[in-house]
């Protein structure tokens, strides 16, 4: 999901129609026709993503217009030609289409005109286009929509604005307002101040304009996520997109099994601030606290349901999610299922992870066979039960228009999850790494490098200091200058 630098905006639009697609005739050649704008009706989201710039003209007019009295074309390699239809186009308030010469460009652009119930058209750049209307200069302000009918007209489009000046151009002929985007993002959840422009139209339909965003996968999706209004503390939703962060970890009232249990839900939060503080100016990167609270904890004996593991009732855990919410913290629940699948454990926590901020951990070394014991033996899972539970987590956040959450894998030994290269990825999911080696600083460096080879593409990375355990343990200057690449997300156990 990412690109090279590029300039993109966000465009949010006064649409004043009633329904979106539907032609209609204005008729008049006299300039006194009013252009009607296409409407939607509110929560719907269109994509206009053609690799073609010209086919994303037609397509932006489309979803825009319904009829207008004209549009100005142009052809989409001659840039001055553009920037001159777009300039006309918007003081005339008609759509800008654009031609590819040896395509169906002239085509394409004749029975947008048709659908329009278009009676003229000005030409840029050499333009002839074989439509039976006129060829003409545009009125000025000639084709201004009616005022809106509609309850909720506001329509938000993202656009390059480099690769979309007809599109933008079209978008503010029918009243736009321009928010631009960060260059290099093609991730609406990855900027602050997209969410934000989202959020202020929430209810309203939306137009994503621009190739770039195929890759979001289902943007409806991307737009109820940030319409929702909820950010990360420095902005935006994308959990590793320019975020850094360093947790706690551990089990509600066990000391034994991490500093997060050393203390109540409020002391942890002022533990975790303070732990994060001490990485304040060490990167380039914001630091947030964070949370990783286990939720099952691997047993040494089977327990009534016979699994090894020790599940850690909501109404445990919700006082830490509930004091990391209010401290703008996210938190990361870490499954030790012993014999149990990891699925099954995650959807017991379905209510906590259904909120924004609260991600999801595996850990495989307590994922144990039939007749493993934790302790005795390292467990191991197949990628194709991480894939089961990715799935889920991703459909979830998708059906309740969840933000991106952190999925969060264990491992310290390359056996421990098996056919590593087979984890599947999905856009509603950041993957992260988490590398657990203990011990000696040159051990847990090794461990560290031979997980890195062969590592799924688009991985982040975490770290793990251990308190007691590490001989010694780094100082957060060592640790953002001697681990490589600096680790994502810095736990402390």
């Amino acid at each position: 999901m990412r690109s090279g630098p590029t300039s993109r905006v966000l465009l949010a639009l006064a649409a004043t129609g009633l329904l979106l697609g539907a032609a209609g005739c204005t008729g008049g050649g006299s300039g006194s026709a009013r252009a009607t704008l296409a409407d939607s009706s509110a929560d719907t989201v269109s994509a206009v993503t053609q690799d073609d710039p010209a086919a994303r003209s037609i397509a932006a007019s489309r979803a825009l217009f319904a009829s207008a009295p004209g549009a100005v074309v142009a052809p989409a390699d001659d840039a001055a030609a553009v920037r001159t239809a777009a300039s006309a186009g918007e003081a005339a308030h008609v759509p800008v289409l654009l031609t590819v010469a040896g395509k169906d460009g002239g085509a394409a652009v004749a029975r947008e005109l048709r659908r329009l119930g278009a009676d003229w058209y000005q030409a840029e750049g050499g333009v002839s286009v074989d439509t039976g209307v006129p060829e003409r200069d545009a009125p000025d302000g000639g084709g201004a929509p009616e005022p809106s009918r509609a309850s909720r007209p506001a329509t938000v489009v993202v656009a390059d604005a480099g690769a979309d000046a007809a599109p933008v151009a079209t978008a503010g002929a029918a009243g736009a307002r321009v928010v631009t985007m960060r260059d290099g993002v093609t991730d609406p959840a990855a900027a602050p101040d997209v969410v934000t422009a989202l959020h202020q139209r929430a209810g309203h339909p939306t137009v994503l304009v621009g190739a770039a965003f195929r890759s979001l996968g289902d943007p409806g999706w991307v737009v109820r996520a940030a319409q929702d209004g909820w950010q990360l503390p420095d902005g935006g939703q994308r959990p590793f997109d320019g975020h850094r962060y360093v947790a706690l970890y551990g089990a509600p009232g066990a000391p034994a099994l991490g500093a997060l249990g050393e203390q109540d839900p409020t002391a942890t939060v002022a533990r975790a601030r303070s732990l994060a503080a001490s990485y304040r100016g060490l990167g380039d990167e914001p630091v947030t606290p964070a949370l990783e609270v286990i939720a099952t904890v691997a047993a040494g004996g089977p327990g009534a349901d016979g699994d090894y593991s020790s599940e850690l009732p909501v109404s445990t855990l919700e006082p830490y999610v509930d004091a990391a919410h209010d401290a703008g913290m996210p938190v990361i629940l870490d499954l030790q299922p012993g014999r149990a699948d990891f699925l099954s454990q995650a959807k017991r926590y379905e209510s906590l992870l259904a909120e924004p901020g609260v991600w999801l951990a595996l850990d495989p070394e307590w994922r144990l066979g039939h007749d493993q014991v934790p302790l005795e033996q390292i467990g191991s899972v197949r990628a194709s039960e991480v894939n089961e539970v990715s799935s889920w987590l991703a459909s979830l956040v998708r059906k309740d228009g969840l933000p991106p959450k952190a999925l969060v894998l264990h491992q310290f030994r390359l056996s421990m999850i098996q056919d590593r290269a087979s984890l599947e990825s999905h856009p509603e999911l950041d993957v992260l790494i988490h590398v657990d080696g203990q011990g000696s600083q040159p051990d847990k460096q090794a461990t560290w490098k031979a997980l890195h080879a062969g590592a799924p593409a688009g991985v982040h990375w975490g770290w793990k200091n251990f308190i007691d355990e590490d001989t010694p343990m780094l100082t957060p200057q060592q640790t953002m200058s001697e681990v490589a690449p600096t680790p994502s997300l810095i736990t402390y156990q």
